[in-house]
């Protein structure tokens, strides 16, 4: 299984091409409706994919988190993929995708991997709302595929924040409104458990905001803005002071939407700050190389209020302890 993820450095050059490469999987036939729904997850995320090694179970963890493994003296916890979806199978989950991403490493139960795909950020959609509603926000984006099969990209940063409880209180207690009334942030991210922490973030901040659920809709507000501004008489910087974008979005990646904003002379002088889970030195390096003007990990609202305090120009006032 090992053999999947081989060839890293050819998938990195992807990056900046608005390509992926996605590994397929499925988490067995759901007993509600007799179907075998296929999953996928991008492969930048995945560290490994091994039969499900001996679990220990751990007290007090969420329903859906199965246990503890340990993995080269680490202990990584084990999440399993169909409880969390809610999918009623009865088929044994024998293999486990490591997973590593912002930082964190944990393992997910499937029923079986398929394949790799790879794909153009284009072919990927965003999902109907009938079917966002049925998996509980848990796909970020859907494709098809030549055999009329359908794979939803699973929001593995929702699987994260939610087996893991990072959206506890104590994260946003020591933000405070910064000095700058007049800014605004507009800020991309597919993710609903990432816009909704972004959105907390700059509302403890006092700052305004536009969000957008993918690239291409960042860009298209962008260039509202700039055309209001022109109207205006004046540069799209002053009303729009800065672009907060994850990297993996369906239909116009991070990496693109960066590449389009510095290239285009409408929006000189509006700093990009990348966003994601994605937290290899090679994607904050391949996030330079398009124009990105700093880099921060998701799942850190106070790093990411400090960052963005500093990059409007304003002092973030800490409460003390």
């Amino acid at each position: 299984m090992s053999e999947l993820l081989k060839s890293i450095d050819a998938r990195t050059k992807l990056a900046g091409t608005n390509k992926l490469e996605i590994l397929l999987f499925t988490l067995g036939q759901d007993a509600r409706n007799g179907r075998k729904e296929t999953f996928g997850i991008n492969v930048f995320k995945v560290r490994e994919v091994m039969r499900t090694p001996p679990i220990t179970s751990a007290p007090e963890m969420p329903a859906s988190v199965e246990g503890m493994v340990s993995l080269r003296g680490a202990l990584v916890p084990v999440v399993d993929l169909a409880k969390y979806a809610g999918v009623q199978t009865e088929s044994p989950r024998d293999i486990m995708i490591v997973t590593e991403y912002n930082g964190h490493t944990q393992g997910f139960l499937v029923e079986a991997v398929d394949t790799i795909l790879r794909l153009d950020w284009s072919q990927m959609r965003v999902p109907p709302e009938m079917l966002v509603a049925e998996m509980g926000g848990l796909v970020t984006a859907v494709t098809e595929l030549r055999d009329n099969r359908l794979v939803m990209m699973m929001d593995v940063e929702k699987v994260l924040s939610e087996t893991s409880r990072y959206d506890d209180e104590f994260q946003f207690r020591t933000i405070r409104p910064i000095d700058r009334p007049d800014c605004t942030v507009l800020f991309a991210d597919d993710s609903i458990v990432a816009r909704k922490q972004i959105q907390r973030t700059l509302d403890a901040m006092g700052v305004r905001y536009v969000a957008a659920i993918n690239g291409r809709q960042a860009l298209s507000e962008l260039e509202k803005l700039a055309t209001y501004a022109q109207g205006q008489g004046k540069p799209t910087s002053d009303v729009v002071s800065l672009v907060l974008t994850d990297i993996e979005m369906p239909e116009l990646d991070g990496y693109m939407l960066t590449k389009q904003i510095k290239t285009d002379p409408r929006f000189a002088n509006i700093p990009v700050i990348m966003h994601s889970s994605l937290s290899g030195m090679s994607n904050q390096k391949l996030g330079l190389s398009v124009g990105v003007d700093e880099y921060v990990a998701k799942f850190e609202p106070q790093r990411l209020a400090e960052t963005l305090a500093r990059r409007l120009g304003a002092s973030l006032p800490v409460e003390a302890e």
